[in-house]
């Protein structure tokens, strides 16, 4: 089998292997409400929307339409997991390049699970000059340790299990998903 094929089955695998924890129908909702909450919070603003690599490009691409505020757009790419299940060393592949000195930013990525990412994301837009800093997180894995940063909006919570779609991946496959998928039977 081509190495195209053998990525093929294994996505199929993993999505066999896994069970529907937040359908799309719950995906729209939930968009919508974080949407309004965020919009209710910066109406009068004209922060900058950092989106963070490559979880929150799912989210923010269905998120940004429906702030209805004058905003900036940039991204951060921060990696940890690659194609692995488990966190590894964090590595920087791109900061924001819009100017953030005395702005507000508003870092919007995939989960919260730890905080490892998103606090490092947080203190790289302080270090380069934002005013203030917020977050919004789509899904918010509940873990029972706190994770190391609480963020401002969230979305839905799920649970302490291996969880795919709406941006998130497993093993790389499976972040264009319009639902979130729980990893049954490891």
């Amino acid at each position: 089998m081509s190495e195209d094929g053998d990525a093929t089955a294994r996505a199929w695998s993993l999505l066999g292997r896994s069970e529907v924890i937040a359908d799309a129908g719950v995906v729209t909702r939930t968009l919508a409400r974080l949407a309004a909450e965020i919009t209710a919070a910066f109406v009068n603003r004209h922060p900058v929307v950092v989106m963070v690599m490559n979880g929150g490009l799912v989210v923010g691409g269905q998120l940004l339409p429906l702030l209805r505020f004058p905003l900036e757009i940039d991204y951060a790419h921060v990696g940890r997991y690659g194609h692995a299940t488990a966190g590894g060393e964090l590595r920087w592949i791109a900061e924001p390049r819009v100017p953030l000195g005395g702005r507000t930013v508003l870092v919007v990525d995939d989960i919260l699970d730890e905080g490892v990412t998103l606090t490092a994301v947080v203190e790289r837009c302080r270090a380069l000059g934002a005013a203030e800093v917020r977050t919004a997180v789509f899904a918010l894995k509940e873990l029972e340790r706190p994770p190391r940063v609480v963020a401002d909006f969230t979305g839905l919570r799920v649970p302490d299990s291996f969880v795919f779609g709406f941006g998130m991946d497993i093993e790389g496959h499976w972040r264009n998903l319009p639902e979130i998928r729980r990893l049954v039977g490891d």
